[in-house]
C-alpha cells in the first residue's frame, strides 16, 4: 500500500514542527510548502528532517517546495500560512493580512488538491477557515479548523496541574471560537470520570477558564511569537484520526448548517472525524450559563466573518 500524502503549507515553526510529528509517527510522506522566497528554507528544513529519519529510523520522505504541482493528489492538507501574532495583537487584528493569503492558499488547493482533508490552523482561525471553505466549495466534511483540540489541551494541563492527577486521566471539552470568549464545557471534564467541579474550588477553576482563554497570549508575550508545539500535535491528533479512521471525538471549527442554533458559520463543536473527515457533528446539551456563553462566542466569531465577507 503506498503512502499517504500530507501537504504542510507553510515551512515555519508549526510547518517545521508538524513535520516532525509526521515523520515519527510515519503517518505519510509530507511536503513543506511555502513561498518563493522562502523555498531555499523549506527545502533546507525538509533535508535536516529527512536527514534526523537515519537516528529514528522513519521511512517517511519530506520535500520542500514552493511549487504547488508538488502538493497535487495530497490526501491531507494542513494550513498554517499567515502571519503569525506578536505581543499585544489579538487573533482577530490578522485577518487583514492574512486573508489575502488564505485566498491564494484556497485558490491553489482548488486546483491541485481539491480532494484533500484539510486542517486550517491560520489566524483568526474560525474566519480563515470558513473563507477557505467559501472560496474552495469544498463540502464541509473536508474542511474543518484546528482550535478545540489545543484549546482542550491547554485546560487539560492546567486542570492536571492544580489537582496533581495524571494528563492521561484529564477530559477537558472547550468549544466556541478560537478567542478570549472560547467556552470550557465544565459539565464535560472530567478527571477519571469526577466532574472537575467536585475537586477543584469555584473561584480556582474560574481562574483555570480565564488563563485558558489567555493560553495563545500568554505564550505569545513569553516567546514573542504564537506557539507551535501544541498547536501542531493538535493538527497531528486530527490528520491521524483522518488517515487512519479512529472514529475520534473532538472539539473542532466545524461548519454549522443548524445544530446549536447556528448556520453558515465555523464554531468549535464536538465531531467525529474519521476517514469520511467530519462524520458527524455531535450536538450535546449544555446548560443554560454554557449555551449562553456559546451565544457570546459565536457572535465574536460572526463580526469576524462578517469583516471577511465584506473583504471578499
Amino acid at each position: 500500500m503506498a503512502r499517504k500524502k500530507i501537504g504542510l503549507i507553510g515551512a515555519g515553526n508549526i510547518g517545521g514542527e508538524l513535520a516532525n510529528l509526521l515523520q515519527s509517527k510515519q503517518l505519510g510522506d509530507v511536503v513543506l510548502f511555502d513561498i518563493p522566497a522562502k523555498e531555499s528554507f523549506a527545502k533546507g528544513k525538509a533535508l535536516d528532517l529527512e536527514q534526523s529519519s537515519a537516528c529514528s529510523g522513519a521511512d517517511a520522505k519530506i520535500t520542500g517546495t514552493s511549487n504547488w504541482e508538488d502538493l497535487a493528489g495530497s490526501d491531507v492538507l494542513i494550513i498554517t500560512a499567515g502571519i503569525p501574532r506578536k505581543p499585544g495583537q489579538s487573533r482577530d487584528d490578522l485577518v487583514g493580512v492574512n486573508l489575502p493569503i488564505i485566498q491564494n492558499v484556497a485558490d491553489n488547493a482548488k486546483k491541485h488538491c481539491p480532494d484533500a482533508f484539510v486542517i486550517v490552523i491560520s489566524n483568526p482561525l474560525d474566519a480563515m477557515v470558513y473563507e477557505y471553505k467559501r472560496r474552495v466549495g469544498a463540502p464541509r466534511e473536508k474542511v474543518v479548523g484546528m482550535a478545540g483540540v489545543l484549546d482542550s489541551a491547554r485546560f487539560s494541563l492546567f486542570l492536571a496541574r492544580e489537582t496533581g492527577a495524571s494528563i492521561k486521566d484529564v477530559r477537558a471539552m472547550v468549544l466556541g471560537g478560537h478567542g478570549d470568549d472560547m467556552v470550557p464545557v465544565l459539565s464535560y471534564c472530567t478527571i477519571n470520570g469526577i466532574p472537575v467541579k467536585q475537586l477543584i474550588p469555584a473561584e480556582k477553576l474560574a481562574s483555570l477558564v480565564d488563563r485558558t482563554r489567555k493560553g495563545g497570549g500568554e505564550i505569545v508575550g513569553l516567546m514573542g511569537t504564537s506557539a507551535y508545539y501544541a498547536p501542531a500535535y493538535s493538527a497531528v491528533v486530527m490528520a491521524e484520526a483522518y488517515l487512519l479512521d479512529q472514529k475520534r471525538v473532538l472539539p473542532a471549527a466545524a461548519y454549522l448548517d443548524g445544530e446549536y442554533g447556528y448556520k453558515d458559520l465555523y464554531l468549535g463543536v464536538p465531531v467525529v472525524i474519521g476517514a469520511g473527515g467530519v462524520e458527524k457533528i455531535l450536538d450535546v446539551e449544555l446548560s443554560a450559563e454554557e449555551t449562553a456563553m456559546l451565544k457570546t462566542s459565536a457572535e465574536s466569531v460572526q463580526k469576524v466573518v462578517d469583516i471577511v465577507k465584506a473583504k471578499a
